[in-house]
């Protein structure tokens, strides 16, 4: 079993400007998508984040799987707003 790295409990697994955020055994997983980055220093920061919320239901096409979509300014506000949105689907 691989280990990835987590956020609140939920595996991260990033490939190029996108952020995979949740476990494909649930019913959602978070797709980030990093829009815009800025300098800060040496390292490239995000600085417009694009979040979808995606079923994983992989009978549906990707567009009807997008449930729910939002825009922040930094990594940070776009993996706790993702985390919420985990934590909802999960109460449902």
């Amino acid at each position: 079993m691989s280990n990835f790295f987590t956020y609140k409990g939920y595996p991260l697994v990033r490939q190029e400007n996108f952020i995979y955020y949740g476990n494909m055994s649930d019913d959602y997983v978070i797709m980030l998508e990093v829009k815009e980055k800025q300098k800060v220093k040496d390292l490239d920061v995000a600085s417009k984040v694009k979040i979808y919320q995606m079923s994983t239901d992989l009978t549906l096409p990707p567009t009807v799987g997008i449930t729910q979509t939002a825009e922040r300014e930094s990594l940070y506000e776009a993996l706790d707003l993702a985390n919420a949105w985990l934590q909802r689907a999960k109460k449902s």
